[in-house]
């Protein structure tokens, strides 16, 4: 059992001069109930390298059991450090892949070429793809094999309008995930805010929020089990 997780390579937030990036718990959650099924693990960014981390998911009020043992954990932090380029991987070599969140995604995986392409090969493979929080921006404009967008009549979650509020990043952000996903036809639908929400549907893992993240990992594997 391989699976690809694909992080972003963004670190500004919009025009504000604050960093931005990956969601540590949305990464360290998925990451380890992966490794504990047995996978192994393959890291990819569209930059390759050390993807950035946004401080906020670093700070101790977001600290998680999952969080705490990536930190205590130097074979992990070395992999996270050396990410492959997305044009290195190929949906051939896995059996899954699973994108997390943090406000990065919104603005490097929304529209590159390279990611959608690698969405639809796995898809396209029969292979279960995965996303959290703001990481379903990934998919917005990935189509399936009958030419539309992949998420349309599709039951799918993201990151909330009232999320994206409660953290004053509403007129920061390029577009807000939850009217994104329902503008392109997706059938969205979302839990309390700050809660975990998951949502599968065919092939199609998605996430509300950092609550989510381990919830969808363990929705993927069950998927992989049954593919």
């Amino acid at each position: 059992m391989k699976i690809l997780i694909v992080l972003t390579s963004h670190d500004k937030l919009g025009n504000t001069g604050k960093p931005t990036g990956f969601w540590l718990e949305e990464f360290a959650a998925p990451y380890y109930v992966f490794k504990d099924a047995g996978a192994e693990i393959v890291l990819a960014s569209p930059k390759g390298g050390q993807p950035p981390l946004d401080p906020k998911s670093d700070a101790p009020d977001a600290q998680t059991e999952m969080t705490q043992r990536f930190k205590n954990d130097a074979e992990s932090q070395a992999l996270l450090a050396n990410t492959r380029t997305l044009d290195e991987v190929s949906s051939e070599d896995f059996d899954a892949v699973f994108y997390p969140g943090g406000h990065g995604p919104l603005w490097d995986l929304s529209g590159n070429p390279t990611s959608i392409s690698l969405i639809e090969s796995f898809i396209k493979a029969g292979k279960p793809v995965g996303a959290v929080c703001h990481a379903p921006a990934a998919l917005i404009e990935v189509r399936g094999e009958d030419g539309e967008y992949l998420v349309k009549g599709k039951q799918v979650t993201g990151f909330t309008n009232t999320e994206e509020a409660g953290v004053q990043l509403t007129d920061v952000v390029p577009f807000l995930l939850e009217e994104k996903l329902k503008e392109i036809g997706g059938d969205y639908s979302k839990g309390p805010d700050w809660s975990s929400y998951v949502q599968v549907d065919g092939l199609l893992v998605t996430g509300q929020n950092p609550a989510s993240s381990e919830e969808a990992a363990r929705a993927l594997l069950k998927l992989m089990n049954a593919v």
